[in-house]
């Protein structure tokens, strides 16, 4: 008798790849191969016998026509794919989780893969003639796919409301002129974290916000959290950037910025620094923003910006917030969770925050800082960050150090955190 069985299938389409997974009743041995003309994919699995009925799946947007499997050895199983075109496959296994068992889980991706994601977006210019692009804001809902991330007393998973909660904001953002959103996923399937963070670069964002549900062991704790990086997790990420020669290539400081390219480690480390320090410095300052928004909705877990080493707030030069909605562990939080119109005022809450820390400190070029010059009479002011110099100031609002030291009186270039100073119209 077969030791393993396949129990159960799921596929996931998502724009760069298909995931399709396999429910087992014991992990499996399997070995994987591809056969040409035409094109199949072939899983033999030892040991195991087939008690799913692959017929019932969905295969529509993804690269297979059809899923075939027989008896093989006596003992095994084979599966075989037919495809629509070639793929690149990749497999794994996962351990059982609270919604799922062991899983065998297979990613396909295509020739074509990323096509929708990977090019970078080109900023959007402002349509009043003022020349000036939007302010790009990347959201992220969290987990996907087969991970439903954490799971509410009466069944309501973590990644069908953060999707919502995320679409909302989204909405939200690309409703204000002056603004652009993106979300890292829109349907129910998995980006790995490093892939969120990669595209929040390759779509030049300003910000990154990433939507999440918290949950505890118990159903007591309450209450919505907003968390930037911490100290530890951007010294691990400056230490994984030097260690991977193909980020050298790369701009910290967004476009315009600074390439690693050619640097030795004690330079590169120094730059990746100041572009850390420079980028938590943003981060807690829309967190709290978006905090003192959320609290006129909703109770706080925590009053202040909570920092943590969580992967997808690791870019080294993109502020990056990840907004805990509320405890889905907690049943009154998860029914106000799965409202719509609750969402709809959290969703509320987080751009107005958003929007109210861009209005202070807008990027330069953008519509919103080229509208908050004319309101004051052309002029801007900046409060100097740490990691700031006063070339680099004027590097970004377009002006020189010279015209800097004589619009504020300055005696010569040193500049100290917490200075603010007028930046002139350009």
């Amino acid at each position: 008798m077969a030791g393993s069985s396949i129990e159960g299938a799921r596929i996931w389409p998502a724009p760069d790849h298909t995931r399709l997974v396999f429910d087992t009743s014991t992990p499996v041995e399997h070995n994987i191969f591809a056969l040409e003309n035409p094109a199949r994919l072939v899983i033999d699995i030892s040991n195991a016998n087939l008690a799913a009925d692959f017929s019932t799946l969905d295969l529509s947007g993804t690269p297979i026509q059809r899923i075939r499997s027989a008896a093989r050895n006596g003992s095994d199983l084979r599966v075989v794919l037919d495809l629509r075109s070639d793929v690149q496959p990749r497999s794994f296994q996962l351990d059982p989780n609270q919604s799922y068992g062991h899983r065998l889980v297979l990613d396909l991706l295509g020739s074509g893969a990323g096509t929708r994601t990977s090019e970078p977006v080109q900023p959007t210019l402002s349509d009043n003639g003022s020349g000036r692009r939007d302010i790009i804001v990347v959201v992220d809902a969290g987990h996907g796919g087969e991970d439903p991330g954490a799971i509410g007393p009466s069944g309501t998973r973590e990644k069908d409301v953060v999707l919502r909660l995320a679409r909302a904001l989204a909405e939200k953002i690309e409703s204000q002129p002056g603004y652009t959103a993106r979300l890292t996923r829109d349907g129910d399937y998995y980006v790995d974290l490093r892939s969120r963070t990669l595209l929040a670069r390759r779509h030049n964002a300003d910000l990154f916000v990433s939507v999440h549900a918290d949950a505890f062991r118990t159903s007591q704790p309450r209450g919505a959290s907003v968390f930037a990086l911490s100290q530890r997790g951007a010294t691990s990420e400056t230490a994984r950037w030097l260690a991977r020669s193909e980020n050298r290539s790369d701009l910290i400081g967004g476009s315009g910025g600074v390439s690693l390219d050619g640097k030795d480690d004690t330079l590169a480390g120094v730059l990746l620094d100041l572009s850390m320090t420079a980028s938590i410095n943003a981060s807690i300052g829309v967190g709290d923003y978006v905090l003192r928004n959320l609290e006129q909705v909703t109770r706080l877990h925590k009053s202040g910006v909570e920092q943590a080493a969580f992967v997808v707030l690791k870019s080294p030069d993109i502020p990056s917030i990840l907004v805990e909605a509320g405890f889905i562990s907690n049943p009154q939080e998860e029914r106000n969770l799965g409202s719509a119109n609750y969402r709809e005022r959290l969703a509320n809450a987080v751009f107005k925050g958003v929007e109210d820390y861009f209005n202070q400190t807008p990027p330069p070029g953008t519509l919103v800082a080229w509208q908050k010059r004319q309101s004051t009479g052309g002029t801007s002011h900046y409060q100097i960050r740490r990691g700031d110099t006063l070339s680099a100031v004027a590097r970004d609002n377009r002006t020189t150090v010279r015209e800097l030291m004589q619009y504020n009186g300055l005696s010569d270039d040193r500049v100290v955190v917490g200075q603010t100073i007028r930046i002139p119209a350009s």
